[in-house]
């Protein structure tokens, strides 16, 4: 899949480029978009598709090697690797509570009840299991 099909990036959206990219890649995984042994676009594709640094997109790549999404194949690239949860239910969600608290203040701070934000919410992830089982 050609990068600029498979990743969008946004500079002016205050999150780091390399952060939105690592986050696409998660996303593509978690919904099935990107199975167990794809290979993702070299660095110097994305970096040059997106007119980004590539650097910046190598950053990305290498966080998320360390968390242990993606596995360098000497010669052939980035892969996807067998996804794999990590660690216990309650650690899962001690790893999402943060995101989380971000979207409650950023929710009050629109003036946004808890059931609107959950309007919100529960759409997308619908999406997401209608996506992981096609």
């Amino acid at each position: 899949m050609p990068p600029a099909m498979l990743f969008h990036v946004f500079p002016g959206s205050g999150v780091p480029i390399y952060r939105q990219l690592a986050d696409q890649v998660r996303r593509l995984a978690a919904t099935g978009k990107l199975r167990e042994g794809d290979y993702l676009p070299s660095v110097r594709q994305v970096a040059q598709e997106l007119q980004v640094n590539p650097m910046t997109v190598s950053k990305a790549y290498a966080l998320l090697e360390r968390e242990g999404v993606l596995e360098n194949v000497r010669g052939q690239g980035m892969k996807l690797k067998t996804p794999a949860p990590a660690g216990s239910v309650k650690d899962r969600r001690q790893t999402l509570k943060p995101l989380l608290e971000q979207v409650v203040a950023t929710a009050y701070q629109l003036a946004l009840t808890p059931r609107q934000v959950i309007a919100l919410l529960e759409p997308m992830l619908e999406d997401m299991d209608r996506e992981r089982s096609e």
